[in-house]
């Protein structure tokens, strides 16, 4: 049995929630060859028919993707929604196209953020210079991030550290790190951008970087109802929190 098991944390007759652990990929893809993901939990699982027995669209996105609508990074816990069917699939795709869900993450930062709210409305793109960094480049697709500090902490290499909600308005690949960043606050203990020192230091102290997908709203595709699912920090992130002081 894999170490990363996801928990199913709301479910209906056309879609379910998992709370992604971190550490776990989400789709399979040539580099994840060797890894238990998502994806091979989904169709593991028999919660979405899959098999051989299969009667829709062997070529549809659906059917390759086994209902994963959207995606998180590998170090990042939290909620991720699941289509049972194709129907739900593309009526849940059209609903991040048009940005009416809305998510919610937590974050922990290096500094003081101030402003304490603000909005992050810069272009984000792939970096040429190194494909695994992303970056704001003038020819990067449009990304916007709105922010606002929860608590201030002092961590525990006696600096000042951020917690804050991030409510992304796109879905950019490492969106909320790379505007952190951006903005002289990278996310605690990320190794592609919170800089090679302080992110050594930091998992001393935390073994991932700290952020968590914690709510997400959307419309039931069967009723059109709102549907909001919040998934708790990971027990790790609690964990260091209880080690900071406030201030």
């Amino acid at each position: 049995m894999p170490d990363l098991i996801p928990t199913v944390v709301f479910e209906n007759d056309d879609l379910f929630v998992v709370n992604k652990p971190f550490g776990m990929v989400v789709n399979n893809a040539d580099t994840t060859k060797d890894m238990y993901t998502l994806q091979d939990w989904i169709e593991e699982s028999g919660k979405i028919p899959l098999g051989e027995h299969y009667t829709g669209d062997k070529e549809s996105d659906f059917y390759k993707r086994a209902g994963i609508v959207h995606r998180i990074d590998k170090e990042t816990s939290g909620a991720l929604i699941i289509a049972k069917n194709e129907t739900a699939f593309l009526a849940l795709q059209k609903q991040f196209k048009e940005k009416t869900i809305h998510k919610k993450y937590v974050a922990l930062c290096h500094g003081h953020i101030k402003p304490e709210e603000g909005i992050i409305d810069v272009p984000v793109g792939r970096l040429p210079w190194n494909r695994r960094k992303f970056g704001v480049i003038a020819d990067g697709r449009e990304s916007r991030t709105r922010y606002a500090l929860e608590q201030t902490y002092i961590g525990p290499n006696k600096e000042v550290l951020s917690l804050v909600n991030c409510f992304p308005e796109t879905g950019r690949t490492h969106q909320i790190r790379v505007h952190m960043r951006y903005i002289g606050f990278p996310i605690f203990g990320d190794p592609l951008y919170a800089g090679r020192k302080n992110s050594r230091r930091d998992r001393k102290f935390l073994e991932r970087h700290f952020l968590h997908a914690q709510e997400i709203s959307f419309s039931n595709p069967l009723d059109s109802q709102e549907i909001k699912v919040v998934v708790p920090l990971s027990p790790e992130l609690v964990s260091l929190l209880e080690t900071l002081t406030k201030t």
